[in-house]
């Protein structure tokens, strides 16, 4: 019970921020900018202000489909991020410009997250199976050590790092964004706070998923010391 708890918890959680976000992305995306610039313009100017020629701006389909590829150079921006001309597509359009230059830069961070990318790719296929397969054979075991729970557990342990290192990541790329839409004047000062408070809610995202596997790995851990407790 305490599992299913803390999975719907972080699941009703993540539905209300997104539910938060969505509908600050509506009325954001009512506020044009006086500058009539689209999110494929942002984009294109920041990569060129920050001297980057090789990677592509693409519009793609869906809502908050947005995000940049290392592996082909591309910013990928949702349709209606990639033709509006409105706060909520620059901050979008500026965010995914800011991974694009930490990739230049060789953000260190950005760096061990993509080495990660693969890892987690193939480990994911065997976390879920491994960890209820793991916890049947422990209970009904009368909690013998399994090792087909440790293992699942320590992939899940890699799930939390892999979340708790795209934070900081996440951060630096709105940082970045903020900053040089500042700088370059952009937007006007009612434009950036709400460009600024759009990429504040998109971070709570990040941060609502990587507490709810950090509690997620707490728990499963509990298991082994509540046991030995009791053994004790």
């Amino acid at each position: 019970m305490t599992y299913y708890l803390i999975v719907g918890t972080t699941f009703l959680v993540s539905i209300i921020v997104n539910t938060i976000l969505k509908n600050k992305f509506r009325n954001y995306s009512k506020l044009y900018l006086h500058s009539h610039m689209s999110g494929k313009e942002i984009a294109e100017k920041m990569l060129t202000d920050h001297g980057i020629h090789d990677v592509h701006v693409l519009s793609v389909e869906g809502e908050l489909t947005d995000h940049y590829n290392p592996i082909n150079k591309t910013i990928n921006l949702s349709e209606k991020v990639y033709n509006d001309r409105t706060a909520a597509s620059v901050a979008v359009a500026a965010h995914e410009c800011g991974h694009a230059l930490q990739h230049r830069l060789g953000y260190n961070l950005l760096k061990l997250r993509n080495h990660l990318v693969p890892i987690l790719n193939f480990s994911s296929k065997f976390i879920n199976i491994a960890i209820m397969s793991g916890l049947t054979i422990f209970y009904s075991s009368g909690g013998k050590d399994s090792l087909i729970l440790k293992l699942g557990i320590g992939l899940f342990f890699l799930v939390v790092i892999f979340s708790f290192i795209t934070l900081p990541i996440e951060f630096d790329a709105s940082n970045r964004a903020l900053t040089w839409l500042r700088n370059k004047n952009v937007v006007n000062q009612q434009e950036y706070h709400k460009a600024k408070e759009s990429l504040n809610w998109a971070a709570m995202t990040y941060v609502v998923s990587a507490l709810g596997s950090l509690a997620q790995l707490i728990y499963f851990l509990s298991i082994f010391t509540g046991k030995k407790d009791e053994n004790f």
